[in-house]
């Protein structure tokens, strides 16, 4: 197994090849784990579980690594970046740390097959988030409208904006609280700080 190349181990892998498994395995686990961990802010238990999905969607899947889509290396990270971000938005999901949640925009569009009442209060709701929008800056309107209308991931709005994931994570929940501030300012709740 040693002499085989990144690209043969993965096609031995698509075919099931356990011994390929274990030599990509042994290439690779250092690259995977340390990034994991620089990802995970050196949480073990995650950086484990992101490791163990990133050999695990290896060995389940049916797609071909290609040199021509460029170095291997590359693509392992890529895989394990990917892995890495829908664990952490899983628990930030679970944390409730962001509280307007896309589903809960996207039902707002919604008003197929709903009451009336229903339909009234979405609409309400929907005329304050716009009024409340209005306070916000032109990059934190910006930034609402890629994300929960237009449908772009945080990683994509990186690429977009061309700055840190963090700092674009940083900027929404500067915006989320501010729009719910001034939200619940409009429906008659305590407003904490601008």
């Amino acid at each position: 197994m040693k002499t085989k190349t990144d690209e043969e181990l993965i096609e031995l892998i698509v075919q099931k090849h356990r011994p390929a498994l274990e030599e990509l395995y042994d290439r690779y686990i250092k690259l995977v784990y340390s990034f994991s961990m620089k990802m995970t802010k050196g949480d073990t238990e995650k950086t484990k579980e992101i490791v163990q999905q990133v050999f695990l969607r290896l060995w389940t899947t049916n797609r071909t690594y290609s040199q021509s889509k460029g170095a291997f290396p590359n693509w392992l990270i890529t895989i394990t970046r990917n892995i890495s971000i829908d664990l952490i938005r899983k628990e930030q999901k679970h944390k409730g740390t962001i509280q307007l949640e896309f589903h809960q925009w996207r039902q707002m569009q919604d008003q197929q097959s709903e009451g009336i009442f229903q339909q009234v209060s979405k609409n309400i709701l929907k005329q304050q988030i716009h009024e409340a929008k209005c306070h916000l800056s032109e990059s934190q309107q910006r930034l609402i409208n890629l994300l929960y209308w237009e449908g772009y991931s945080l990683s994509e709005i990186a690429e977009l904006e061309k700055k840190p994931i963090g700092t674009i994570k940083s900027r929404l929940h500067q915006t989320l609280k501010k729009l719910r501030n001034y939200m619940s300012e409009g429906t008659g709740g305590a407003r904490h700080g601008k």
